[in-house]
């Protein structure tokens, strides 16, 4: 049996094509009532509109994409399944990429983009204001995830990367630990710049006495297994460790654990992000939770708000809150929230 065509539809609702079209379309110039028996048809007969012809109409490709620094891990898996689920609900599809190779592999995705998407979802440290005009035509609507770039011309949601380390370098502190490491993130990204800028102005604030300890790391769990084990070395152990993210601290615990290091008794660990595996590992680690589905959810809502009302969208930045999320690795049970 052929599939049914526009003018099937036409036919079967006793009106013109032009009307059906507009219907289906969300145009103008249809009655209510006539626009139903339209849809009713169009679902008796269970026509589909071609894509391709519905994009000459309406010039819009129903798509959003998203440019990710990276696909792996389960703080991208969670945001990508938040982005998901709200470009469903508004009956969009999504299309994903990663520019983990840097500013030009960042840029290369972009421009892969353009024309296939309608609107753009970012979060990368490679994008500046200037990648930003170099790179997107300026009609492109784009909503900027976890970035320093600020000013009017974009839409941008972070994470309180600042106040979330604040707060759990305080939460540490307050517990008993006199002091506290660092297990930092990679140079050059916005999240683990802000998270060390917290790290700091918190044991400048209430711990004005204990010396700093900051290890590199990279956002992984071999780096946070290899901090863990240069911590251990020390001489002089911190009291407490704060991995800039839940994948660095998972890796801190097992180096922990192979050396024969108990927590929180030994040695104290917190997190940040609140990724599924926290609540599951043992000890259950503390952290600083983030809902990161949520994150992903509000950042393609706004996006649609700006591709389905462009130029009314006035460009905002908007900060996503935190909670501290006391578990069995820190020795304490005070939690405290934000949001």
């Amino acid at each position: 049996m052929a599939a049914a065509t526009i003018k099937d539809v036409a036919r079967e609702a006793r009106v013109s094509v032009a009307s059906v079209s507009r219907a289906l379309n969300g145009g103008g110039g249809v009655t209510a009532a006539t626009s139903a028996r339209i849809h009713a048809a169009a679902e008796r007969l269970q026509y589909i509109p071609h894509a391709a012809a519905r994009m000459l109409i309406t010039r819009r490709t129903h798509t959003v994409g998203a440019l990710l620094p990276d696909l792996y891990g389960e703080f991208f898996s969670e945001l990508i399944r938040g982005i998901d689920l709200a470009a469903r609900a508004r009956g969009l599809h999504l299309l994903v990429s990663s520019s983990h190779g840097g500013a030009t592999e960042a840029a290369a995705a972009v421009r892969s983009m353009q024309g296939r998407v309608d609107g753009l979802l970012i979060l990368s440290e490679r994008v500046d204001t200037a990648f930003l005009r170099a790179n997107l035509p300026k009609a492109l609507p784009v909503v900027l995830l976890n970035s320093a770039v600020s000013g009017p011309a974009f839409h941008v949601i972070n994470i309180d990367n600042h106040g979330g380390a604040v707060a759990m370098v305080r939460h540490l502190l307050q517990a008993g630990h006199r002091s506290v490491a660092l297990i930092a993130g990679p140079p050059g990204n916005f999240d683990a710049s802000e998270r060390e800028r917290g790290y700091r102005e918190a044991m400048a604030r209430y711990a004005p006495r204990a010396a700093l300890t900051v290890v590199a790391g990279d956002f992984t769990e071999e780096s946070g297994y290899r901090a863990g084990q240069q911590l251990l070395a020390r001489t002089k152990r911190p009291a407490a460790v704060f991995a800039a993210n839940d994948m660095m601290a998972v890796g801190c615990l097992a180096a922990f654990k192979d050396a024969g290091a108990r927590v929180p008794e030994d040695i104290a660990l917190a997190g940040f992000d609140d990724i599924p595996i926290t609540r599951y590992v043992t000890p259950a680690l503390t952290t600083v939770r983030v809902r990161i589905a949520d994150f992903g959810r509000l950042a393609l809502e706004r996006l649609a708000d700006v591709v389905e009302h462009p130029g009314q969208e006035t460009p905002s930045a908007d900060t996503l809150g935190f909670e501290i999320v006391v578990r069995d690795t820190c020795g304490g049970n005070k939690p405290e929230q934000n949001s």
